[in-house]
């Protein structure tokens, strides 16, 4: 689905002040509609209200290409702040396709929970000790044992987030891949991670989930005492961000390697 300015647009704004300010300005000078009548999605905020954002639409079931605007921080993820020439930007908007990380944690006392992720799924230590997690790629066990505070799966979109602070690899948007990264590893001494294709299922295996617990967490929400975790891409939910041409998200990332 493509931007338009004249489709019915919903405004959501996140409760930050700059945010709340931004909203009241544009709803003075556009029409909205509401999340219920909504072909796209403008969005307020920071990094991670855009991912709530496209959380609730996974949750929701209904799927709206969103354009976020920066009124938080960092805002990777999100266009400049202006008032002026939002139809314009609309109808000019590339669109990008997201495929979310599905996640299926069991936990100890045998709970299964299925958790979407849009930018990693992390398994990380829950004590002082160390994490001992058994990796398998399709199957194939290909880490025996992974000595560590954690370790995560990153799509394209995240790899720039919590997987770059992990020493993690830069994917291009479209390389049809996946970033296995370590947290911390202990043993094995040399390995920092892998690419793995992204029609592979990962499948992680805490292997002393007692003494030595894990949790799982995809994106911001966290299951407590997992057992087994498996990650794999889901196309069928892909979500559509859209970019002002001169900011578009592919640049973005691939510009991330340079930087300083």
């Amino acid at each position: 689905m493509t931007a338009n300015a004249d489709k019915a647009t919903a405004l959501l704004a996140s409760p930050a002040e700059a945010a709340q300010a931004a909203e009241a300005l544009l709803r003075e000078h556009y029409d909205f509609v509401a999340l219920e009548e909504a072909e796209q999605v403008v969005a307020l905020g920071g990094d991670g209200f855009l991912l709530q954002t496209l959380h609730e639409m996974l949750h929701r079931g209904k799927l709206c290409p969103v354009f976020g605007m920066n009124r938080g921080t960092i805002g990777f993820l999100l266009n400049e702040w202006r008032l002026d020439g939002l139809r314009e930007r609309l109808n000019n908007a590339r669109s990008f396709s997201v495929a979310p990380l599905k996640m299926e944690a069991v936990t100890v006392r045998g709970e299964r929970l299925t958790n979407p992720a849009i930018n990693e799924v992390s398994l990380l230590r829950e004590t002082r000790q160390t994490a001992w997690i058994q990796v398998s790629v399709n199957g194939r066990t290909v880490l025996p044992e992974l000595v560590c505070d954690g370790v995560l799966v990153a799509t394209p979109a995240g790899s720039t987030a919590y997987n770059l602070s992990a020493q993690g690899p830069i994917l291009p948007l479209g390389s049809n891949l996946v970033a296995l990264t370590p947290i911390s590893p202990f043993r094995p001494r040399r390995w920092r991670g892998a690419l793995v294709p992204d029609d592979l299922k990962i499948l992680f295996r805490v292997l002393d989930p007692v003494k030595r617990p894990v949790s799982a967490v995809a994106d911001q929400l966290e299951v407590r005492d997992v057992e087994t975790v498996q990650v794999e891409v889901d196309r069928s939910q892909a979500l559509t961000l859209l970019f002002d041409p001169e900011h578009a998200l592919d640049e973005r990332i691939a510009m991330e390697q340079f930087a300083v």
